[in-house]
This record gives C-alpha cells, structure tokens and sequence, in this order.
C-alpha cells in the first residue's frame, strides 16, 4: 500500500487555506495536514499586542460566518477586533428608493462584521500554532500535480530545490490567479465588468454608528463598511468604490484633499465631510469561476474556485461555507474508512456547495448588473425596487438573508458537543 507523506495537503496559506487548515485540525482531528505557502510565516505579535493601522485592509464577515468561526472555537478571539455592522442603508443617488437592514429586526446584535485581515490571520496563526497534526512548508510553492492511485504526488518548490509530496487529497487554495489551477489544466468562465475597484480606508467628520452604507450610483456602486480600533475610532470605513477605467485614473491623479471632495460629491453628506483618503489599492473586477471544482484527489475552494464582485462582500463568506461543506465531507470519509480524495467524498462536497455557489453568485452578479449604472432606463424600476423592500417583510427577510450569508443549504450548525471535545 502507498505509504503517504501527509492525508491532506493545502496549497495556499492565506485566510481561506489558513482557515481551512484550523477546521480540518479541530473537526477530523485525525488527519495529517501539510500547508504549502509561498510567502514566509511572519513574525508578527502575538493578537495581545496588536495595533491596528490606519491603512489596514479588511474583510467583510456575515453574521453566517461568525457561527462558522463560533463553531472553530475562534470567534471570541476575533471579536477582540471586529466592528459590528447593526444596520445597512442601500440607496441609488438621485432617487428616493431606500432599503434598510437593521439587527434588531432579527433579534441578533448584528448583521454581519468587518476585521482587519491582518487581525484575522494573526488570530488564525495563534489557533493553529497549538495544532499537532499541521506543518507548514515556507516559503514554498506547489508547481505541479501527478495524480496517483489513492491520490496525488504535488511537486514543492522550496529553497531552490525541488522535491514531490505524496497526499491522499489536494487542496487548491492559492487564490484567484491560482497558478496551481493552471497547472491541472482547469480552465475558468471569466465575465468582466469593465470597472475596478478602488479600496481604501476613508474617515469622516460624523460616526459611522456601525452602518454600512451600499451606494448605487450612475458609474457603479460603491459601499462603505464601518471599522473599529486603531486611530480615529469610530469615523473609520472600509471603501469599495467601483470606477470604470478612465474614472479611476481620474481619482488617482488626484491628492487626497481631491480625493475627499471627489468621494464626498459621490457619496453625499449622510456622514458629514470627508476627513482623510487612506492608502489607496485598485484592481480589475471580473466575475471568475472555474470549470471544475473537484477531480480525484483534488478539490478547489476560495478565489480559486470562484471570485465575485466585491460590493456586495459576499466572496469570503461565501468561500467560508465551502471551506466547511468540504470538512464536513472530509468527516464523512473519516468515519466511513475512505480516502479524503475518494471522487464519492469529493463529489459529496460539491453537491453541497453548489447550490450556494449559485445562488450566491446570482444575488451578487444581479444586484452588480442591475445597479451597475449600465442601464439608465432601468432608473425608476430600481427606485421602486429599493422603495418596495423596505416595505414588504417577505422580501425584505429573503434580502437580509443574503446579506447576512444565511442561504439555502448555507447555514452552518452550531457547535457539537462533538466539536468541543475536540477543542480540549
């Protein structure tokens, strides 16, 4: 019988591999797992002494993926930092039409949460730092897949040299330019928007109140999500604001001051004035998924399986839920004496994230298009659209639902009693 180096290998050690990792160590503690990362594990301090900065990059959180890190046993670390959203206020510019999410509504604290995703990783380090069955290999990359009886050999490329694993399973998790998905000859759907998305940090003259704000306007929509810590507390938002090409070049050739008042005459006065522009990162949107998912012995998750819009801040709650469907196949197989990589466990895995990977992309892909500003003559059917949810409590709950990654087939269980002893 093949005596294999490790049961399951994740190439990609970023949040979704990171997380990924933690799961499988805490939920199928008796799997060996091995994480491939290509930049060095940093030497960053322990969560205790972190200090945010001001030009943190952050994620988005729905109120799903809180119950997803509660039942990792991860959540009250993460809290420590973590901004609750308890309203969202989606609007077109130039028109009446306003939806409001508040969490009240749903008898919870929150909608959904923002971190840092430094403070994400650094909660995620410490965790899996205690974990037995793990071992990371970094700075190294894996370039090549040879599929073998049982599983796969996954060529590593690490200090010059060049060496092949053995896993029962592969885990491709190495994002959205997955080059390790090229490598297996997996090729995607891409529908590109023709926009980009300007990140930032913005602060403003009035809090945020823990709103976050989805804007839609003429040249596309734009959404600000309320932070927590660091300097200026409180007036601090995560900015997601779509441009088409030539806009954005226009706002990156202005200063900050510009930048502010550009931003302000978009956005309006619902917080008051624009105080300061962080550090400003730009790329190309496009809606990305890949032909295939699953093959034997290898699965895809994260930006590598699919990447959306960022608006709507669906991707990583979505990538999130698929991380736990594959585990919970991955317990499957533990209990039944098969192979992680069995096409059977795998396949198990794929039907259940499937329809959430549809019905999510649909949601985000539909709310980009039809408020996307492509279509002018749309204008009064999205006004009235927006007017009609704030009205009508069937369709109100089904949106806020989305929002709060509390889909179809989606929803993850509570922690076990299971769970915890696995924990201990």
């Amino acid at each position: 019988m093949q005596a294999w180096d490790t049961d399951i290998l994740i190439a990609g050690g970023g949040l979704a591999g990171a997380t990924l990792a933690l799961a499988i160590c805490r939920l199928v503690p008796g799997y060996r797992v091995t994480v491939v990362e290509a930049f060095p594990l940093s030497g960053d301090p322990a969560p205790s002494d972190y200090q945010p900065s001001y030009d943190a990059r952050s994620t988005a959180l729905s109120w799903g993926s809180r119950q997803i890190f509660e039942r990792l046993g991860l959540w009250s670390s993460i809290s420590g930092q973590a901004a609750a959203i308890r309203h969202i206020h989606v609007s077109e510019r130039g028109r009446f039409g306003v939806t409001r999410l508040d969490a009240s509504e749903h008898q919870q604290p929150a909608l959904g949460y923002v971190a840092d995703n430094r403070w994400l990783g650094l909660c995620l380090m410490e965790s899996l730092a205690r974990q037995p069955n793990i071992r990371w290999l970094a700075p190294a990359r894996a370039e090549g897949v040879t599929s073998l009886r049982g599983g796969v050999r996954v060529a590593i490329r690490q200090d010059g040299e060049e060496r092949g694993l053995t896993s029962r399973c592969l885990v491709v998790a190495d994002g959205g330019r997955s080059g390790l998905r090229e490598a297996l000859g997996i090729g995607i759907r891409q529908e590109d928007y023709g926009q980009s998305a300007l990140i930032a940090n913005v602060s403003t003259e009035q809090p945020h109140q823990g709103i976050a704000w989805e804007r839609f306007t003429e040249r596309g929509p734009m959404a600000l999500l309320p932070q927590v810590g660091g300097p200026e507390d409180g007036h601090r938002s995560a900015l997601v604001w779509t441009l088409s090409p030539d806009d954005l070049d226009d706002v990156l050739a202005l200063d900050e001051a510009g930048r502010c008042a550009c931003l302000q005459r978009v956005f309006g006065w619902r917080l008051g004035r624009f105080t300061r522009f962080g550090e400003s990162h730009h790329y190309p949107l496009a809606l990305t998924t890949a032909n295939e998912c699953i093959r034997p012995g290898v699965a895809l998750v994260g930006n590598a399986a699919h990447a959306l819009h960022p608006v709507a801040g669906q991707g990583f709650n979505l990538a999130l839920r698929g991380l736990m469907a594959l585990v919970d196949a991955f317990r499957y197989a533990h209990d039944n004496d098969l192979s992680p990589g069995d096409l059977r466990v795998l396949e198990r895995y794929r039907r259940q994230h499937a329809p959430d990977q549809r019905q999510t992309i649909g949601f985000s892909d539909s709310l980009v298009r039809l408020f996307g500003g492509g279509y002018p003559a749309l204008g009064p059917a999205r006004n009235a659209g927006l007017a009609g949810l704030d009205i009508m409590p069937g369709a109100k709950q089904w949106f806020a639902r989305q929002a709060m990654g509390m889909v179809t087939g989606g929803t993850p269980r509570q922690p076990s009693d299971r769970d915890r002893e696995h924990w201990q």
